[in-house]
């Protein structure tokens, strides 16, 4: 059985790492994985990047298919709110090359196919008939009609169209063409051929809700990680590697992007601010864009981190760590620090409350209560015997529920189930 996973890069981003992490997870069981992808940046010799031709008729056309896509988007430039995720197209410019690199195989596993990959028309209506497709999704992206996290809108379950995220009131915008295009393109789809995987509870339930997937089966199957490389380290060693203070209580937040409003570094920020001044509270942040917000508190800035062992030595170097995101999946962030033995404080939001058990492995707030999060933060802070039990507790479950064997396991015998329904029809 031959699996090839699609994904626009191999380990830029959350997404990127999780689809990674499976296609390794399922060559150490043996199965014959790779990666298709547009961008390749971790050397594994069985990820594969798209290569783009130069042949003038295929520039040409990706050209005017460029073109087209950016002139139906240019008058949302004006209307489109601030700190938003980008908007996704489901076309792309590179709907030839695509087809013409992505190699054969029994599964295709899909994943985060959007800035410009893979083209929803293009590539449904060619795909072999034989190939059975398993779709896992990182985002709400697949259900709607171009955004990422709906944010509470909510259009998607019917259709979209006069879309908050692109500040529109028309209901024929480019949300619902989108949309459209996606619904034209499944509705010819055998529902025998394709199985949507969830990474959360609340995806899973989301996804039932959409009308462009309510023909189709969702399983729900959760990340797993490599356990030896997340794993709790020695705290003083950490922090004097990090150059970090001994006798700080530290608070780490974790994202790709600290612009991003959906991730809620801003709310952390104004939940630390509440406080009481002589709180004991230093800010350990990764991710791109650090922001001017004026902290008056210690704060130390990392940047971007896509190594592995680094990003558990801030893990193990942390008292706690804090997720104040307004809608999330299952945050790679919470299963790396539950690896690594640090609960987490978050809303009640997404995936999240799948793994910060009240009590067990961390603590939930009402979403976007920051002066509640704030007042988590310390009262764990202010109680490290608490503290220590629930990094005991996070250690274990992520063991037993997390482990990357474990996921491969589940999409192997997932696989298999579908392979065993192929019949060349």
């Amino acid at each position: 059985m031959k699996i090839v996973h699609v994904n626009t890069y191999d380990i830029i981003g959350g997404a990127a790492r999780s689809a990674f992490r499976l296609h390794t997870g399922l060559r150490a069981l043996g199965q014959d994985s790779s990666m298709f992808v547009h961008r390749a940046a971790s050397g594994d010799p069985d990820v594969h990047a798209m290569e783009i031709s130069s042949n003038p008729l295929t520039r040409a056309g990706r050209m005017i298919r460029r073109c087209s896509i950016t002139r139906d988007y240019q008058p949302y430039i004006a209307t489109r709110p601030t700190g938003v995720e980008p908007f996704q197209d489901c076309r792309s410019p590179f709907r030839t090359d695509f087809q013409r690199d992505l190699p054969s195989c029994d599964i295709l596993n899909l994943h985060w196919i959007a800035d410009s990959f893979l083209d929803f028309e293009s590539f449904f209506a060619r795909v072999p008939a034989r190939t059975r497709i398993v779709w896992t999704l990182h985002d709400m992206n697949a259900l709607t009609g171009g955004c990422h996290y709906d944010l509470g809108c909510g259009h998607f379950a019917k259709r979209c169209g006069r879309c908050p995220q692109l500040g529109s009131n028309d209901a024929n915008d480019l949300a619902y063409q989108n949309w459209r295009r996606k619904a034209d393109a499944l509705s010819k789809l055998d529902p025998s051929r394709l199985r949507f995987v969830a990474p959360s509870r609340w995806l899973a339930e989301e996804t039932g809700r959409s009308a462009l997937m309510e023909r189709f089966p969702v399983s729900v199957i959760p990340y797993g990680l490599n356990l030896d490389d997340f794993a709790p380290r020695d705290r003083s060693a950490c922090r004097e590697a990090l150059g970090l203070p001994q006798d700080a209580k530290i608070v780490l937040f974790v994202a790709d992007g600290l612009d991003n409003e959906r991730k809620g570094f801003a709310l952390l920020v104004a939940a630390l601010a509440a406080l009481p001044c002589d709180a004991p509270v230093t800010i350990v942040s990764v991710g791109r864009n650090k922001p001017d917000v004026g902290v008056t508190f210690p704060w130390f800035h990392f940047g971007s981190i896509n190594n592995d062992r680094q990003l558990s030595e801030l893990y193990s170097a942390a008292d706690l760590f804090v997720i104040p995101s307004l809608q999330d999946n299952l945050p790679n962030t919470v299963l790396e620090a539950m690896a690594c033995g640090t609960p987490t404080v978050g809303f009640a939001v997404g995936g999240i409350p799948d793994m910060a058990r009240p009590g067990v492995t961390g603590m939930l707030v009402p979403p976007a209560g920051h002066r509640a999060l704030g007042i988590a933060i310390l009262e764990l802070l202010r109680d490290p015997e608490a503290l220590e039990q629930m990094g005991a507790n996070c250690r274990r479950i992520a063991i037993e529920e997390y482990p990357m064997e474990l996921q491969a396991a589940r999409y192997a015998k997932l696989y298999e189930t579908l392979m065993g329904g192929a019949t060349g029809s």
